[in-house]
């Protein structure tokens, strides 16, 4: 009988970067990690979100710096990645979450603008980040990569095909990815939000959250969005490290529910 390893469950000490930061399931993730431990840089459109979360965390004793990070931008990703590994010294975790809301027919005008921005913040922006980020994670003894696309990669919704297109794209890059960076012992993992009460969903009324929820999924009720930065945090610990190429919804059942 083969030895009994002992995995560790601690990300304390490891740097994360996490894009979209400064509110919803970006702001629970920072907050998360810095919970247990881990060294996170802040990164949002948004200079003053980000600062707002690095300062919450640091106020509750934790470890993170705020940038100003426009995903969008490749100048401004390959210099905030450097600044972060520099301020840092290394990073060892990658989370791409940025994302946007897009909502349009696709004969409304302004389709092909949205359809531009769509896929550069929410599909072209993950590899982006990913090659900044690379010679940094090779260097890491726990290199971890998520990508957060959506149960409407998995399923679509009527007026969404921009966003839709774009989280497809990203369970594709994951999983190819997991395959290339597999060699360095890199792992890319994707997680595909449902319904989550933040931001996004804010404008959606109570009563039809409500109404949604118990017709569509298992627990008859909207995500926090802690509970799925606690599946991100799953997947980045050094016990998660034969874990790859996984496309994981966190959809209270969604996906399960066939009626």
């Amino acid at each position: 009988m083969s030895e009994f390893k002992k995995l560790s469950r601690s990300v304390r000490g490891l740097t994360v970067l996490v894009t979209g930061a400064a509110s919803g399931m970006g702001r629970a993730t920072a907050r998360v990690f810095a919970a247990e431990g881990a060294k996170v840089a802040v990164t949002d459109f948004s200079a003053d979100g980000a600062q707002a979360v690095a300062g919450a965390i640091t106020a509750d004793g934790g470890t993170a710096k705020a940038w100003a990070l426009d995903v969008a931008n490749p100048e401004a990703i390959t210099g905030v990645v450097g600044a972060i590994a520099a301020h840092f010294g290394g990073l060892d975790i990658v989370v791409n979450n940025a994302g946007i809301s897009v909502r349009l027919a696709i004969d409304d005008d302004g389709y092909d603008e949205a359809w531009d921005r769509a896929i550069a913040v929410m599909l072209t922006a993950h590899p982006r980040v990913i090659r900044a980020a690379l010679p940094h994670l090779r260097q890491s003894k726990c290199p971890r990569i998520v990508n957060i696309a959506s149960t409407e990669a998995l399923g679509a919704t009527a007026l969404h095909s921009p966003y839709s297109a774009a989280k497809a794209g990203v369970t594709g890059l994951t999983r190819s990815l997991a395959v290339e960076l597999g060699r360095d012992g890199i792992t890319v993992n994707c997680i595909c939000p449902g319904p989550i009460a933040t931001g996004m969903t804010a404008r959606i009324s109570d009563e039809h959250k409500a109404i949604y929820a118990k017709r569509r999924t298992a627990l008859n009720r909207y995500g926090d969005p802690e509970e799925v930065a606690h599946m991100t945090l799953s997947l980045c610990l050094p016990a998660a490290s034969f874990i790859t190429g996984a496309v994981i919804p966190v959809d209270g059942g969604l996906m399960a529910r066939n009626a």
